[in-house]
């Protein structure tokens, strides 16, 4: 009676189906989704969402690199992202400048592409995320994408993107070492 009393004269009643409701929230699960691009790259990305599918068109091309740049990129169950891009691309290279990404649906290409994705603020997969894709899949927490020809691709733009038409070499973390390195007797 005493904590019935209380709760009413301070206004908690109207609280505790809040309350009850955070005991229950899933943080690894978005309350919605969004694929929404960021209007940072040369040529613009376009997202439709038809029914449950993203459908992502657009981007910039260097040479045999599709650029994608997103400030949100995730997706529920039951849901799908389907990148499309010319069949004489062979990389489709996403990176996320906002939010963190929880991915529980399905993302997919055409054609034979490899996937890169870049979001640094994170990267979740839900137990229903799939994944239908022609070439290889890579995601990554990293800040950056390095190519072989030196150039970077930043998921913290400061400036305008650096579009490489080479083929990425790995992700990077911190700035780079203006040094090399080898190894002796071989």
């Amino acid at each position: 009676m005493f904590c019935s009393n209380c709760c009413r004269s301070f206004g908690f009643n109207a609280l505790i189906p809040a309350i009850v409701s955070l005991l229950f929230y899933d943080a690894r699960s978005p309350v919605f989704s969004q694929v929404v691009p960021d209007k940072t790259l040369p040529s613009e990305s376009r997202v439709i969402l038809e029914q449950d599918e993203y459908q992502i068109t657009g981007g910039t091309i260097a040479g045999q690199n599709l650029f994608h740049s997103f400030t949100e990129f995730s997706l529920v169950k039951g849901q799908s992202a389907y990148f499309d891009s010319p069949a004489t691309v062979q990389n489709i290279i996403g990176r996320v400048t906002g939010l963190a990404s929880t991915i529980d649906g399905r993302i997919r290409t055409n054609g034979s592409a490899n996937l890169f994705l870049l979001n640094p603020n994170g990267i979740s997969f839900g137990e229903n995320a799939s994944l239908e894709i022609g070439g290889s899949f890579l995601a990554s927490t990293a800040p950056a994408l390095r190519f072989s020809d030196g150039s970077v691709f930043s998921a913290t733009p400061l400036r305008p993107a650096l579009l490489s038409v080479n083929v990425p070499l790995g992700v990077q973390w911190g700035q780079p070492s203006p040094q090399r390195s080898s190894i002796a007797g071989g």
